[in-house]
């Protein structure tokens, strides 16, 4: 048997198999099938963002991982150690940052990240206190009660609190929400140090451009299952639609004919923009319409699809 310091590194930070939770009747509320069957295998090292509409189901994924839902099926592991079979060390491999401000106003951030370092039994020599809050810009504040820190330091602060055990993913849940610019900023180069010194991070975000820039896979989850997980760039490329957008020397007051067959529009300065299939249309055949239609041609771009159009047309309906 391998000692615990030479176990070796898993494949895949989390695994998820058959993952299912349903939420029994309460009072005149049905119940609720909130994961269906979840197949998730997270690798070691990525930077994985877990998307999805509200009530999706990434959160009763995450609570599960974190101990506080039972699941109704299947399995999951964290760092190779699973849920049921090896709850204190699956446990001890995660640390997650929840979406709500959850703290006592009454302790300072160092007693915070204390207490929460003796809860997993970090021993106090090697405790990281101080280079914590410093890493995310707090240990000015370390003496000042949870009360009187702004949104964006409780939520910097519930990231230190995650990090008390040194674990190896760290999961957040919204992070961001209700941080502004500078902070976030922060909070990201932070995240990023952490992820370069080996972190798995798993993030979960309604801001999908921070996703697209951040995450190197993303999953999305609808109605309880998982319904894309692949490398960003090629989710992104799912869709073959471009558009291009022809600036005429005049603007115009509508749409010239001869579009009938692709999504044309009017934008506000008089710009028509074409949206098209690349794989039916080329940039040199809308052109040519454009001319037989009589617009002489100022300028014109392309505009790419992103994320969000992927996240629209996936989880539409």
């Amino acid at each position: 048997m391998l000692a615990p310091n030479e176990r070796p590194q898993p494949i895949y930070a989390i695994e998820a198999r058959g993952l299912r939770k349903t939420y029994r009747a309460q009072g005149k509320a049905p119940a609720k099938e909130a994961l269906k069957g979840i197949d998730l295998a997270i690798p070691r090292g990525s930077f994985f963002g877990l998307l999805g509409p509200n009530g999706a189901g990434k959160s009763t994924f995450i609570n599960i991982l974190g101990g506080l839902v039972v699941k109704s099926g299947g399995t999951a592991s964290i760092w190779g150690y699973d849920i049921d079979s090896d709850p204190r060390n699956a446990r001890g491999a995660i640390g997650i940052v929840p979406q709500e401000l959850n703290m006592d106003p009454f302790f300072t951030p160092e007693e915070s990240m204390e207490i929460q370092a003796g809860f997993y039994g970090v021993p106090k020599g090697e405790r990281r206190t101080q280079e914590i809050l410093e890493a995310v810009g707090l240990w000015d504040k370390r003496d000042a009660y949870a009360r009187t820190l702004s949104g964006g330091m409780k939520r910097r602060l519930l990231v230190a609190k995650a990090m008390v055990h040194a674990p190896p993913v760290l999961v957040l849940d919204e992070p961001t929400a209700g941080v502004d610019v500078e902070l976030r900023r922060q909070l990201w180069d932070y995240v990023r140090r952490l992820h370069a010194q080996g972190v798995t991070i798993v993030l979960t975000t309604h801001y999908l451009e921070e996703a697209q820039e951040l995450c190197d896979t993303i999953a999305i989850i609808n109605h309880g299952e998982v319904i894309a997980c692949e490398p960003t760039a090629q989710l992104i490329g799912r869709l073959d639609q471009k558009t291009l957008v022809v600036r005429p020397n005049e603007a115009l007051s509508a749409a010239p004919a001869g579009f009938e067959d692709l999504h044309a529009t009017l934008q506000r300065d008089g710009a028509l923009a074409i949206t098209y299939s690349t794989r039916e249309h080329s940039v040199e055949e809308l052109l040519d319409r454009v001319r037989r239609a009589g617009v002489s041609i100022r300028d014109l771009s392309i505009q790419e699809p992103d994320l969000e159009d992927v996240f629209v047309q996936l989880t539409a309906g």
